[in-house]
């Protein structure tokens, strides 16, 4: 056994050493990070919600694709509220919304329900 033991892991990087520079900065643009399994099914599961709120926010505000600036929630924002302020939070979020107010009711409903899932 070694005199120096070190109880935190050692640091890991990526050197692209080639002469060409463009090559270095491609070949920088598509390193990714592996995540285990179980990251990653969080992941797409945040995603899966996070997809679904933007489709039926376009619904809400019967709008679509690139003029769709009226509104923006952050799932992170939310999940950060105390549990009873997040109705609220919504309502005020929503309040242009083009639907008819039962049908905003129950889009905060479901998001709440999905969002406690995450």
């Amino acid at each position: 056994m070694s005199a120096r033991t070190s109880t935190t892991k050692p640091l890991h990087h990526v050197n692209f050493n080639t002469e060409n520079p463009e090559m270095n900065e491609r070949k920088r643009k598509y390193l990714t990070a592996k995540y285990g399994q179980h990251q990653m099914n969080l992941i797409k599961k945040r995603l899966k919600v996070e997809m679904w709120m933007y489709e039926q926010l376009q619904m809400l505000f019967d709008t679509t694709g690139d003029c769709f600036d009226e509104i923006e929630i952050d799932l992170d924002e939310l999940l950060d509220l105390e549990c009873k302020r997040r109705k609220d939070w919504l309502r005020v979020k929503l309040t242009r919304a083009k639907q008819p107010k039962e049908i905003v009711e129950a889009f905060i409903i479901e998001l709440l329900e999905r969002a406690n899932t995450l």
